[in-house]
C-alpha cells in the first residue's frame, strides 16, 4: 500500500538532533517519524546524512548510516532515475520552485504520497496532486 505522506528532509534532521535549539521541531518530527504511513525518496537519505552531521545537529557518521539503513529497512523509498529527473525538471519550470525540492515532490508522487511533510515549501500548496503539510508552522507561532 502507498504511503499517504512523504516526509522531507528537515522533518528527520529535526526528529534526530541534538541542538536545544531545535527541542520544540524535534518533539514534532518524532511524532511523524514515529507514524507508519510515510515514505521518502532516496534523496532525502543524502540530504539528511549531509545535514546531520554538521554543525548544530552534529550526529556521529555511525549513528546518521544506522539511521539512514533503519529508515531504508523499514519504510518505502523511492529511487532517483532518469524518469524521476525528467519529472522534478518539468515540475521545476511549472512551479518555480528549486530543483532539489521539485525533486522530493516527484518522489513522492512515485511513491503515491498525496502529502509532502516540508517546511521548506509552501504550506497547503498543492504541487501537482502533492500537498505541502508544514508540521513546524505551530511551532514557530509559538516562538
Amino acid at each position: 500500500m502507498a504511503p499517504v505522506h512523504c516526509l522531507d528532509t528537515n522533518v528527520l534532521v529535526y526528529a534526530f538532533s541534538r541542538s536545544a535549539r531545535d527541542a520544540a521541531k524535534a518533539r514534532i518530527a518524532r511524532q511523524w517519524i514515529a507514524r507508519e504511513d510515510w515514505g521518502l525518496p532516496v534523496q532525502v537519505l543524502q540530504e539528511f546524512y549531509v545535514n546531520a552531521v554538521r554543525t548544530p545537529h552534529e550526529l556521529a557518521h555511525g549513528d546518521a548510516v544506522a539511521i539512514i539503513e533503519e529508515i531504508a529497512a523499514s519504510r518505502p523509498v523511492a529511487a532517483a532515475d532518469v524518469p524521476l529527473i525528467r519529472h522534478a525538471l518539468q515540475l521545476k519550470s511549472r512551479y518555480g520552485i528549486a530543483y532539489w525540492d521539485a525533486a522530493v515532490i516527484a518522489g513522492a508522487r512515485r511513491l503515491g504520497a498525496t502529502v509532502l511533510v516540508s517546511e521548506d515549501l509552501a504550506d497547503g500548496q498543492d504541487y501537482a496532486g502533492v500537498r505541502v503539510l508544514d508540521p513546524f508552522a505551530a511551532a514557530r507561532g509559538s516562538g
